[in-house]
């Protein structure tokens, strides 16, 4: 691929890291749940070429 398309992917990706664990943060803050375990999905999609990836996992809330 071309250096244009990786690094528009890599700040995409980064995006979606860095806001993705600032909203989990503030939740977890808000709600006052640390210690738990959370089950987390995330999917991206790209309507245009018919992708729909989804990632399963888990996240330990801190105490």
């Amino acid at each position: 691929m071309s250096e244009d398309f990786n690094m528009s992917m890599r700040k995409f990706l980064k995006q979606v890291g860095v806001t993705s664990q600032q909203a989990i943060e503030k939740a977890m803050r808000e709600k006052g749940e640390a210690g738990r375990r959370y089950r987390v999905r995330a999917v991206i999609t790209i309507e245009e070429l018919g992708v729909s990836h989804e990632v399963t996992g888990e996240i330990a809330g801190g105490q």
